[in-house]
């Protein structure tokens, strides 16, 4: 886990090697992330009474690890307040006292195995998040993380890409011997708009793979800026920006250019004025790499958003208004219960919005609210508190991906879907990790002797 106070930071820097370095908890976040992304979401882990795949265990893992570690003073957790850690308790409290609500009334046992499904996975993310928050003790295991993220983007893309170009699908292939489909999960892998592919590569749902390739783009684009910063190349981080970007084409989907405009300006609004000229003819260039390779993508995009009004889409999405009200005005407060508003017993949504008010009240609305605005906030400070350029720029990069789910949930129910919602977590869990990362360095820094000045000559 981490350090803790400013005497531990000092012996911080006193590390192994690179390749003596224990395995901790950046460790088990590599391996959550690997099991997040490059294991296809639709396949979940024989044998078991509910539907848990292998990055929901490594969440459990983790969140076990660190009540373990909480315990004690010994094994490194990093003590102290943080914001993520606090917004993260509050949305665990939000949600045990909803679950209460609705266990305590009565519920078919449909609706009763979904919100105890709903609640493990829950506790799968938020024990993630505090393991990444509390246990990542330097800015190198936190970098370790951020890059392991980045690339497992590029094999969610790739994977993508394979099946939107090639029409072959990969996921097959990446199946592990001790996992078994999800016979829950109905949607393909491709689907079809306007005589194009439109996939969701390893995730649930091509809204999800464009959701995520969002979250995720921000982080690749950070450390192509920065390599020779670290001593990287940056061709390498710069094809995995051009992967990534390409996954967002690929899924062909509203939601997904509402996502890389939320990050986009977050990330404008953070550079200073030439970077922003840069970015817009890297953007600009991007495109018309994109309709002289895809003809006919640009195009689809275009349309989704010109005929707005008319979508049917849209009108689905809205139609269901009223019966979202009435259903929330039975329990305004605490909800009905975690997942027990589901397709094809109930209407589906397609509002984040709507549904947990439905599922987890005004309460549960307001702790997804404090949760996101904990990152942020946690984010932020860091931004603010560290003079090093490549750590402020590393905080303006996960403050974009973290208000990703606060806009897209108004298009999407982002925490019906599992890759979404555990990358959420983890990114929540990381602008923990800069801030506690920022408040060491600091220390360090002002603890370090100062040069002795010579003595006045007498």
């Amino acid at each position: 886990m981490a350090v803790s106070t400013a005497g531990e930071a000092a012996e911080a820097g006193r590390r192994l090697p690179e390749r003596f370095q224990a395995a901790d908890s950046a460790t088990l976040a590599v391996v959550a992330i690997v099991a997040l992304l490059c294991v296809p979401a639709r396949t979940i882990l024989r044998g078991l009474p509910l539907s848990v795949t292998p990055a929901d265990l490594a969440g459990l893992l983790a969140g076990l690890l660190w009540l373990f570690a909480q315990a004690t003073t010994t094994l490194g957790a990093a003590k102290g307040r943080n914001p993520v850690r606090t917004g993260l308790f509050v949305y665990l409290a939000a949600s045990l006292a909803v679950y209460g609500h609705a266990a305590f009334g009565y519920l078919p046992s449909d609706e009763l195995n979904l919100m105890d499904h709903g609640l493990v996975v829950l506790t799968g993310g938020i024990g993630l998040g505090l393991a990444v928050c509390d246990g990542i003790a330097d800015r190198r295991r936190l970098d370790l993380v951020m890059k392991a993220l980045v690339v497992s983007g590029v094999v969610v893309a790739v994977v993508g890409g394979f099946q939107s170009v090639l029409e072959f699908d990969l996921t097959p292939y990446m199946t592990l011997p001790f996992l078994q489909a999800n016979s829950v999960e109905g949607t393909a892998n491709v689907l079809d708009r306007d005589d194009l592919n439109r996939v969701a590569a390893t995730l649930g749902h091509p809204i999800e793979f464009a959701v995520v390739t969002a979250m995720i783009l921000p982080i690749a684009v950070h450390y192509a800026l920065h390599a020779r910063d670290r001593g990287d190349s940056p061709g390498r981080w710069w094809f995995c920006v051009a992967m990534i970007a390409m996954g967002l084409v690929y899924s062909i989907s509203r939601t997904g250019v509402i996502a890389v405009t939320t990050v986009g300006l977050v990330l404008m609004a953070g550079w200073t004025a030439r970077r922003r000229l840069r970015a817009l003819g890297v953007v600009l260039g991007f495109l018309v790499v994109v309709q002289i390779v895809m003809p006919g993508v640009l195009g689809a995009f275009y349309r989704l958003f010109a005929g707005f009004g008319s979508d049917d889409s849209i009108r689905y999405r809205v139609h269901d208004y009223p019966n979202a009200l009435a259903e929330f005005l039975r329990h305004p407060w605490l909800g009905r219960g975690l997942a027990t508003w589901y397709a094809p017993k109930h209407q589906v949504f397609d509002n984040q919005y709507l549904l947990t008010l439905v599922e987890s009240g005004i309460v549960g609305v307001a702790a997804f609210l404090v949760l996101v605005g904990a990152g942020v906030h946690a984010a932020q400070r860091a931004r603010r508190l560290t003079p090093d350029p490549v750590l402020r720029d590393l905080a303006l990069s996960l403050t974009g991906p973290l208000l990703v789910p606060v806009v897209c949930s108004i298009t999407f129910d982002q925490l019906s879907y599992p890759t979404a919602t555990n990358l959420m977590f983890l990114q929540l869990g990381a602008a923990g990790a800069l801030l506690r990362v920022v408040r060491r360095e600091n220390a360090v820094r002002n603890l370090s002797p100062r040069t002795p000045t010579a003595p006045p000559c007498s």
